[in-house]
Parts: structure tokens; C-alpha cells; sequence
């Protein structure tokens, strides 16, 4: 189908046919104070040829850099076939496919990222994806919200230990009478049962829910068994937080303590995903049956067609807003489509020991850092309990550090001065595309930007 813009004699004739005099007078119900008339940031528009040169030089500037970043994106290897498949016209503008009939491919690719992403997480329930890994944290503090919805009031207690922008999207989105976000200091870099246990008894009444992040923003495993045998026996509700792909080496959600954590959620960019300047990414929720109504967005379900032939459409849509509008679950609607393509034809590619070498090699390149540094006599805030991601003290300013790396061409890690106990220091990430070689550069580098800065404040 051919896009036509509508021409201004069209749009006038719509305005009269609706009797109002100017489009705007569709959004008259926006408050005059919020609207933007212009844009003074935004550049000038550019032609075809100028924006194809602009990304031209801009993508010449990350030629030949090192990348150590982290904190809930990672640069993996993303095989040929991925975006080479995604990128064929059937799947690159697929959209909802609500007419099962003629939707089959985009059904079956759907069905197929809820198995694999169920089976990875230990749930028996997964949607069809959602929007990134903080609004999936969200949609699962919501999806605890309606479960217990016979409580007046909802406390949540999220750990200090999660990325800061999803603690920002968590207070943008959750700013609302029913619903109190509280969060919990992790001196120790992980959440501890005593902590809790004290929480608890100095507040009125215990949380609806508690998140537990698996490695955490600090990179440590938590203790997620006792935490979810300890969350359960006080009769609140468990949401876990995880990178995906580690749950290709650790315990999954579905099985921590003796029953499990109730909804697994988190970013799963690392699922054939490039970091693309920050975006755009992939959620993933899991759950219980027990709240599978609950779930926002699609579900796709297997069935048979009027043959008798394996077949696939949405389930449970009475959930969603396309019939119950404003009283849906959720407002996800078509999500990251494209997104969730790449991911389940990563996934389909990997397979599970295809997953658990890549998580294992993340593993193990890490431990090479840590020891990298340590021959150079610089010592990790934690030297285990990690899966790719190293906390890196500093004599100096994180801000001086930072640039001399970059004069080395390294992104050598996140500043996470934000967390309490780590003022001065880089959260360092190591995936499989690193080398030994690489891994002894970066190291060598630590060294020689710590000395040179320490001899220039000298």
C-alpha cells in the first residue's frame, strides 16, 4: 500500500467534515502550558544525501575503539544470518497480527520467542515481548498491583543496586497514589536477608513485592534462593530481574528457593540486539500461571485450523486494549517487533549450548580482567560472585580516568557514583568479543592513565 500524505485542501475538508477549523483543535484537551511550539535544539532538516554523509563520518568516529561498557547493555556477537533474516520484507514491516490467517509467519516467530524465553527463565508463561528491561520491571510491579488488588495500597521494594535509569523509569511511571517505591540500601554491593528482615520490622506493613536483580547493577550474584524463600514466607511477591543470557550458566527465576520467583522480567538486548547509540531495545516478561491474566500485551497460543493443521493466534486478548481500551493490562501494543525477530532468530541460531558458551566465555573473560588488573597491582571491589561485570575503584576522579582511557580509544566503563559505597569508581563489563590480547591492553592502560594522573596531581 502506497503512503500519500493527506494535502492541505484534504486536511481542510476532514476539519469541516468534523466541524472544527484546525487540527489542533483534536488535542484542545492538552493543557496550553505543555505544549512546545518550537524546537530550538532540534538541527535543521537535512536532504537524503546530506543525513547518508553525516552517519557516513559519525560512524567513522567508532572505528577502531574498545568497548567496556555495561550496566544493562553489551556488546556480543551478533551472527550474519540474524539481521540478514529480520531484514526480509515479511518480517521488517510485520505488524499486529491480529487476521491469524494471514499472520502465520509473525505468529509462529512469536510463539516460538515465548517458548525459548519461558524454557531459558524456568516460567511456564511468557508474552511476546515489550518495550525495554525498565519498563518491563513496570509492567511486573503492575502486574503484582492487579494480582493483590484487593490492597488499598502497595509498597514495592526495589534494591539501590539496579541500573539508574531503570530507578528513573520506575518513579516516572509508577508516580501514582496506590503505589510507593521504596529502596533498599546494599552496603555490601548485594541484598542481604538482614536488611530485610530490619526493613520489615520498622515498617507498618510488609511490601507488596521485592525485586531481586540477577547479577545485580554491581555485577554480583545474589543469594536469590534465600531471598525468595525469605520474600515468600512473608507472603510477598517476587519479581526477578535478570540478564537473559546469564541464565544460560545460573539457576532461572522459575526455580530460586522452593517455589520460584513469581514474574522473571529484564532487557534482552544481549539476544542479537546491537548497543545502536542506545536503542531501540527489547523486554521480556515471564510469570505463573497463576497470573497469566494478569500479563500486558500479545500472547500468542498454538491451536489447529479447520483441517486439523497446526495453527497459531492471539489468546487472551480479552486483556488487551484493542477490546478493553482504557481498562486493559497494559498500553503495549505493537512493541518492538523488529526487536523480537532478531531475538528469536539469535535465539533459534544459538541454541541453549550455543547460549551457554557465549555466557561462559563472558565468565571467564572476566575472571581474565580481574586478574589483569591484579598483575598490575589493582584490586576489583569484588573479587567473586560476578558474572561479566567488575566494579573498579579509583585513586582518581572517574571523570579523569575516563578521558585519559578514551585518549587510548577505550570505553573503559560506566562512573556509577550514584551508589553509595562506589563514589569513585567504573562498573567495567567483558563480553566474548574481547581478546586475551585486548584484555591485557585494557589492563596496561588502567595502570598507566592511574600513574600518569596520580604523578600530574603530585
Amino acid at each position: 500500500m502506497t503512503y500519500v500524505p493527506h494535502s492541505s485542501e484534504q486536511q481542510k475538508q476532514m476539519c469541516e467534515a468534523l466541524g472544527i477549523k484546525s487540527v489542533d483543535e483534536l488535542f484542545d484537551e492538552i493543557p496550553s502550558k505543555l505544549l512546545v511550539k518550537n524546537l530550538p535544539e532540534i538541527p535543521q532538516a537535512m536532504n537524503e544525501w546530506e543525513v547518508r554523509q553525516l552517519l557516513r563520518e559519525r560512524s567513522q568516529q567508532d572505528a577502531g575503539w574498545q568497548c567496556y561498557l555495561g550496566g544493562g547493555a553489551y556488546e556480543h556477537h551478533i551472527p550474519a544470518p540474524v539481521w540478514h533474516i529480520a531484514a526480509r520484507g515479511e518480517y521488517l514491516t510485520s505488524y499486529t497480527p491480529y487476521q491469524a490467517e494471514c499472520s502465520q509467519g509473525t505468529l509462529q516467530l512469536l510463539y516460538e520467542f515465548q517458548t525459548m524465553m519461558a524454557s531459558l527463565m524456568g516460567l511456564p508463561v511468557s508474552n511476546a515481548s515489550l518495550y525495554d528491561g525498565a519498563t518491563s520491571i513496570t509492567e511486573a510491579v503492575l502486574m503484582c498491583v492487579r494480582h493483590l488488588r484487593k490492597q488499598k495500597h502497595h509498597t514495592i521494594w526495589v534494591p539501590e543496586v539496579l541500573s539508574p535509569q531503570t530507578h528513573e523509569v520506575l518513579k516516572t511511571l509508577l508516580d501514582l497514589p496506590e503505589i510507593s517505591i521504596k529502596r533498599l540500601p546494599c552496603p555490601s554491593g548485594r541484598l542481604s536477608l538482614e536488611t530485610l528482615s530490619e526493613q520489615l520490622k520498622s515498617d507498618e506493613q510488609a511490601p507488596s513485592a521485592l525485586v531481586v536483580a540477577q547479577p545485580n547493577y554491581l555485577g554480583q550474584l545474589e543469594e536469590v534462593d534465600a531471598l525468595t524463600d525469605w520474600a515468600h514466607a512473608n507472603d510477598i511477591m517476587l519479581i526477578a530481574n535478570v540478564n537473559p543470557l546469564s541464565m544460560a550458566l545460573l539457576k532461572p527465576p522459575g526455580r530460586w528457593g522452593k517455589q520460584g520467583a513469581d514474574i522473571a522480567c529484564g532487557e534482552a538486548q544481549p539476544f542479537g540486539i546491537p548497543l545502536a547509540s542506545g536503542g531501540p531495545y527489547l523486554g521480556f516478561i515471564c510469570s505463573t500461571t497463576a497470573l497469566i491474566r494478569q500479563l500486558p500485551g500479545r500472547i500468542v497460543g498454538q491451536t489447529q485450523d479447520s483441517q486439523g493443521r497446526r495453527a497459531f493466534c492471539l489468546t487472551l486478548q480479552a486483556r488487551e486494549q484493542h477490546i478493553r481500551r482504557a481498562k486493559a493490562t497494559s498500553n503495549v501494543c505493537t512493541n518492538q517487533g523488529l526487536l523480537v525477530t532478531a531475538a528469536t532468530i539469535y535465539l533459534s541460531l544459538m541454541g541453549p549450548e550455543g547460549l551457554k558458551s557465549v555466557a561462559m566465555r563472558c565468565h571467564l573473560n572476566a575472571q581474565r580482567l580481574q586478574k589483569a588488573l591484579a598483575s598490575k597491582g589493582i584490586t576489583c571491589a569484588y573479587s567473586k560472585n560476578y558474572f561479566h561485570e567488575l566494579v573498579l575503584p579509583l585513586p582518581i576522579p572517574s571523570s579523569q580516568f575516563l578521558k585519559a582511557m578514551e585518549k587510548e580509544k577505550i570505553l573503559a566503563g560506566i562512573p556509577i557514583e550514584h551508589i553509595p559505597t562506589h563514589s569513585n569508581a567504573v562498573l567495567v563489563c567483558v563480553t566474548e568479543t574481547k581478546s586475551e590480547q585486548q584484555i591485557k591492553q585494557y589492563a596496561q592502560a588502567v595502570a598507566t592513565a592511574i600513574k600518569t594522573k596520580s604523578l600530574e596531581e603530585a
